[in-house]
């Protein structure tokens, strides 16, 4: 049977349900992450603690990813050791308002770690009542003390991939945000070398009895150029003639799209919705074709 190239981070705590759908049908998954993720403006964001809520005016914090909690760590770990900041740094009583039990356990995690510090939150809301941007912004306007500030200001760590669902339902609210972009998104330093440790155990088989499954269009561009120096891949020629190589199966109609009109690629599976089971049957149904 066939090997599956998954190009996504498999799961980490339990086992991963792309990886084990596939194997239930006889074919042999490997998940290799694509992207990885960058602080950036870390400085600005030392500004910020160093000075403080209040010269700063900002009269809450709203973190949506752990991602961000880990750049605030960064941030005042180096504060920590360069021994700066001023008396009005205390952050202890500002609300931060975290998306989702993950961000919340990241920052409270945090908290104990660094419980003397005046650098960290200890009135942390949100989390798992509000798993979304969209709940998180609901539950803001209904939470906080608006009529104690009627123009509030809210320092928003952000990465480079948001929707604006947030800041327009704040905005309308009458909430001020000051966004920070604090990491970004950028392809993975180690892809390559994690494809050829998997090419390598498998150099005996042909490089076209291979699936390659793109889940994203914001990796394909990335990713493709190094899958190019490695496999055969199914490229729609000028002519509409469709060279043969390692099959392409996308995750959703989205990625197949930018796969075929932006990268010229044919997609050959398509599940009928982005689930293990249907992309495993979408896969299983090209293969199985008389």
């Amino acid at each position: 049977m066939s090997n599956v190239l998954l190009l996504r981070a498999p799961s980490q705590d339990v086992p991963d349900k792309y990886e084990i759908a596939f194997q239930d049908r006889g074919y042999h998954p490997f998940s290799i992450p694509v992207l990885e993720t960058g602080a950036v403006n870390v400085a600005e964001l030392q500004t910020y603690i160093s000075n403080g809520p209040g010269k700063e005016g900002i009269g809450a914090v709203v973190i949506t990813s752990a991602r961000a909690v880990e750049v605030w760590k960064e941030a005042i770990d180096a504060l920590a050791q360069d021994n700066i900041g001023t008396a009005d740094a205390d952050w202890t009583s500002l609300p931060f308002y975290v998306v989702g039990e993950a961000t919340a356990t990241a920052l409270a995690d945090l908290s104990r770690e660094h419980r003397d510090s005046r650098y960290i939150p200890h009135n942390i809301l949100g989390g798992a009542e509000s798993g979304t941007a969209e709940k998180l912004a609901h539950y803001i306007l209904k939470h906080h003390p608006l009529h104690e500030d009627p123009h509030p200001t809210f320092l928003y760590l952000t990465g480079d991939k948001n929707r604006d669902t947030l800041p327009s339902i704040l905005t309308t609210g009458g909430i001020t945000l000051r966004p920070l972009q604090v990491y970004e998104t950028k392809g993975s330093s180690t892809f390559a070398h994690d494809l050829d440790a998997v090419l390598l155990e498998h150099s005996s088989q042909s490089r076209n009895n291979w699936w390659i499954v793109y889940f994203a269009p914001s990796s394909a561009d990335f990713v493709t150029p190094v899958l190019g120096d490695r496999f055969i891949l199914p490229y729609l020629a000028e002519d509409g003639i469709q060279l043969q190589g390692a099959r392409i199966a996308a995750i959703g109609p989205t990625t197949s799209t930018f796969l075929t009109d932006t990268l010229k690629l044919r997609v050959d599976a398509i599940p009928s919705k982005p689930s293990p089971e249907a992309l495993v049957n979408a896969v299983y149904s090209v293969d199985h074709l008389k």
